[in-house]
């Protein structure tokens, strides 16, 4: 999950511009392949998805870099504990929104 940037109910959350930035320079004009795990879509109708640029596990990236916090969707848990080590890196580390956001 990362921070609010377009929800015209909130304003920017912090690291948000930074976090939305980062992805769009990842994954401007790149192929990417989604992976789906138990669920395809949430209770409103998005789609649910692991998303992958070559060998870059995207969603890991933007956790592990400090650009976004652990969010799951139970039953759709595949990944957890991947990202669990991610965000436990990045608090340690003090990565991106871990260091910008108390």
């Amino acid at each position: 999950d990362t921070p609010e940037t377009v929800d015209p109910r909130k304003s920017v959350q912090c690291f948000g511009a930074e976090a939305k930035e980062f992805t769009r320079t990842l994954l401007e004009n790149q192929w990417v392949r989604l992976e789906q795990d138990v669920e395809p879509k949430d209770r409103y109708g998005r789609t649910l998805a692991y998303v992958w640029r070559d060998e870059v596990f995207v969603n890991n990236l933007l956790v592990r870099e400090g650009f976004a916090h652990i969010m799951t969707i139970p039953p759709n848990v595949h990944y957890v504990e991947r990202f669990k080590e991610s965000e436990k890196y990045a608090r340690v580390n003090k990565s991106g929104l871990w260091s910008a956001c108390q």
